[in-house]
C-alpha cells in the first residue's frame, strides 16, 4: 500500500495543469478535502477512492495501492 506522501504527489501530478478549485468541483468535492488528499494528511474512504480514480481515468490500484 502507498503511503498518503506517494498518493498525494500522485493525485497532483494527475491534476496536471488543472487548479484544486476545479478538480475538486469536477470531482463533487470541497477544495480543501481534495488539498488534504494532495497534502497526504487525509485519505479518501473508498467510494472517494472510486470517484476520483474514475475521473482521472485510473484503477484505484494505480493511484492507491
Amino acid at each position: 500500500m502507498k503511503s498518503r506522501e506517494e498518493v498525494g504527489a500522485i493525485l497532483r501530478r494527475l491534476r496536471g495543469r488543472k487548479t484544486l478549485k476545479e478538480a475538486a468541483m469536477d470531482l463533487g468535492m470541497a477544495w480543501q478535502t481534495l488539498q488534504s488528499y494532495e497534502n497526504g494528511t487525509r485519505t479518501p474512504r473508498d467510494n472517494k477512492k472510486e470517484r476520483i480514480a474514475s475521473y482521472y481515468g485510473k484503477k484505484i490500484t494505480d493511484i492507491f495501492f
